[in-house]
């Protein structure tokens, strides 16, 4: 009984990183494409309609989206056999997400701003802000190959006489809070504060792998995981 909750609650947040992830990719598509369209269009207003449509897509959407895909399936990988550092494809979508949360952070959203300046000014969009999206939207369609295909094997680190060779899935309401805390951050974010603040979501994938880690090595051999918790097999 307990493992099928456990299972239960791994399919919640399975799904939950399907439905972030699919949105993060077609909105970074939205994106690309009404950028495109300002950068192509020689009418003042729909130039600035377009960047500005653009940029509340960015902020209301787009990385809450992001966020939330990023977190679970970091938690993914955490909670699951998987890992973060055993296999090649999860550590290829872990150091591609990172890259592309941060340009979104630092890079894109800032652009679109200056998109936004540029079309109230009359001026012409940066065409890097367009490139941008397109390159969010095809590192995510890359991570969705990877999370199908599963190449490259695994890493020299499960070789390691320190390594664990037997990981257990974690318990069921830890994969339920992963699932429900964007959730709960969104809704903080839009009703509350009114700015994006995934403070939890980052407290608990920054302290969870590190605690858990430690307790693999310090504790008794860990039972073998279930076969339905065989770790993500979705896009993030």
């Amino acid at each position: 009984m307990a493992d099928r909750r456990s299972r239960s609650s791994r399919d919640l947040l399975v799904w939950m990183h399907v439905l972030t992830s699919v949105g993060w990719m077609s909105q970074a598509l939205a994106l690309a494409t009404l950028l495109a369209f300002g950068l192509s269009t020689g009418d003042p207003e729909q130039r600035l309609s377009a960047v500005t449509m653009a940029e509340v897509l960015d902020e209301h959407l787009l990385l809450h989206m992001a966020n939330a895909s990023a977190f679970t399936g970091l938690m993914l990988s955490a909670l699951t056999p998987w890992g973060y550092f055993r296999h090649w494809w999860v550590l290829t979508k872990f150091a591609i997400t990172t890259v592309q949360v941060y340009a979104g952070i630092f890079v894109l959203g800032p652009n679109l701003q200056a998109g936004v300046r540029a079309a109230e000014d009359g001026r012409a969009l940066p065409p890097g802000v367009a490139v941008g999206a397109l390159l969010m939207a095809s590192a995510m369609a890359f991570q969705t190959w990877a999370s199908v295909a599963k190449p490259w094997g695994r890493t020299p680190w499960t070789r390691s006489p320190r390594a664990p060779r037997k990981v257990p899935s974690g318990p069921g309401w830890l994969f339920l809070v992963a699932t429900l805390l964007p959730v709960a951050e969104y809704a903080l974010s839009v009703g509350v504060l009114g700015f994006p603040f995934p403070f939890g979501s980052l407290l608990v994938a920054l302290v969870h792998p590190i605690a858990r880690s430690r307790g693999l090595r310090s504790g008794p051999a860990p039972r073998v995981a279930a076969r339905g918790d065989a770790g993500p097999t979705s896009v993030s």
